[in-house]
Formats: structure tokens, sequence, C-alpha cells
């Protein structure tokens, strides 16, 4: 039988793949990381350190990103959503907290409220907006048209994943076509979520699209209850993991009922 109190990293096997997988283990409040789009697990060492040894955490590269295997369903976002609960499985976590960044906040969120039952709550680190991206397709396209050729470099540093420059496009495009569609999945929330709001510009601009993105939460927000921000951070989208580590922290705290260590306090 597995032990789910010592540390474990290895492989998790799941369709045609293998997940690439760390769970520090121990009896304190699970909390499962979901990575942006493309990123990978180590994205969150700064929160992890931050909240310490009192909680077991569980990082995992999705599919054909990081250390995890290729996969035919790379771009496909259900697929992702299935992912979570067979690291769970695999892994024996009992209602966690789900924490995701950019696009690992959708998937969060919608495995949640699918398994509402089996999570603590969810915090969505600057994603899951119900803002309608269509206009931007071509866009989409022509971009990773143009970084066809960097793509293997742009994976080995955790900014791509392992496949064509038209898996990426399609990833992108089936999100903005999951966060326009956010709406029922948010008035079906009865678990907590809380966000973490970047505010800092991104490299290169759109300024303007951001902030309209993030507005479209605050509807969300008036009509139900359970759903709240966290917090507000100078940081922009790419870089909060890495200066608003703390934030993240935080909004894990008030969902767990767990109070900052006098220790870490004064950081």
């Amino acid at each position: 039988m597995a032990d789910f109190n010592s540390s474990w990293a290895g492989m998790v096997p799941v369709d045609d793949t293998a997940l690439a997988v760390t769970d520090t283990g121990g009896p304190g409040p699970s909390v499962v990381y979901l990575n942006g789009q493309f990123a990978s697990q180590r994205y969150w060492r700064r929160v992890i350190a931050e909240l310490g040894g009192g909680y077991r955490h569980i990082t995992y590269d999705m599919r054909a990103r990081g250390r995890s295997g290729r996969s035919a369903a790379a771009a496909s976002f259900e697929a992702h959503v299935r992912d979570v609960g067979a690291v769970l499985t695999a892994r024996g976590v009992d209602r966690p907290l789900l924490v995701g960044w950019s696009y690992g906040a959708p998937v969060a969120l919608h495995w949640a409220v699918r398994n509402p039952e089996r999570v603590l709550g969810v915090v969505s680190v600057d994603g899951a907006y119900p803002y309608d991206f269509a206009y931007a397709e071509e866009r989409i396209r022509r971009l990773w048209r143009r970084s066809r050729w960097l793509l293997p470099l742009l994976s080995t540093m955790g900014m791509a994943g392992k496949m064509s420059a038209e898996q990426h496009a399609k990833s992108n495009i089936e999100l903005n076509e999951i966060y326009a569609a956010l709406d029922p999945v948010f008035d079906s929330v009865t678990f907590p979520v809380r966000y973490v709001v970047a505010t800092g510009a991104n490299l290169g601009g759109g300024r303007d699209e951001m902030e309209s993105m993030r507005a479209s939460l605050d509807p969300v927000l008036a009509r139900n209850p359970n759903i709240k921000v966290s917090a507000k951070v100078a940081g922009n989208h790419g870089n909060m993991l890495r200066k608003d580590f703390r934030a993240v922290a935080d909004a894990v705290r008030e969902l767990a009922g767990t109070a900052r260590s006098r220790g870490r306090q004064s950081r």
C-alpha cells in the first residue's frame, strides 16, 4: 500500500501518456497546483516555500509540458480537467484546495464544479475570467506560426509545450471559448473561490485588454457570495508567482483556515 505521508515524485499513467507528479506527503491540508497553459510545476516553488511544511503540496506537469509525456490530447481542455481527478486518485488525495494560475484556474474551476463534494475550495491566480476573446483568433494563429521554429527552445524554458504550432494555437483558441462560456460555471459554484488578481502591465503592452478581462469578473462577484477577491497585486500576469507569491499563499491560508506563522510574517 502506498504511503501518502511520505514525499514522492514519479510518473502517473493516464490515457496515452504519463504525468510527472511531485507529492510532498504529510498530514496537513492538501494543496494541488495547476500550471499555466505551457508552464511547468517549478513555477510554484516560491508559493510552496512560503506555505511551508504544514501543508501537503502536490504539483504536476500537464500533458506534453515539463517532464510529462506527449499525448494526442495535449491541446484538449477536457483532457486536462480529467487529469486532475487522475492525479488525485493516484495520490490518494481527499478534498484538496485547488490552486490554478492562468490556464490552470479554469481547469480547477471546471473540475471543482463537477466534483463539489471532493474539493475544499479554489484559488484562481489571475485566470478564469468570463471574457470573450473571440476577436483574437487570427492574432493567436499568427503568433504561433511565427514562433514555430522556437518551440523546442521555449519548451525547455517552460514557456511552450511539446506540441506543434497548430496545437499551441488550438489550445489558446479553445481556452478563449472556455472563458467566454464561464458564466454558467460561476453560477454553479457552491464552494469558496478566491481570486488573486494582477494589476501590472504585461511585457509588450496589452494593459487595456487585460483590464477589460479582469473587470468582467465584477458581475460574478456581485451575484455569487462564494466567489471573492483575496488580493489585487502589483505584479503582472507573467511574473506574479515570482513577485506576489505571498499573496497567493495567503489566499490558500484563508481557505484552509490556517494562519501565517510568526516566522513568516516579518519576511
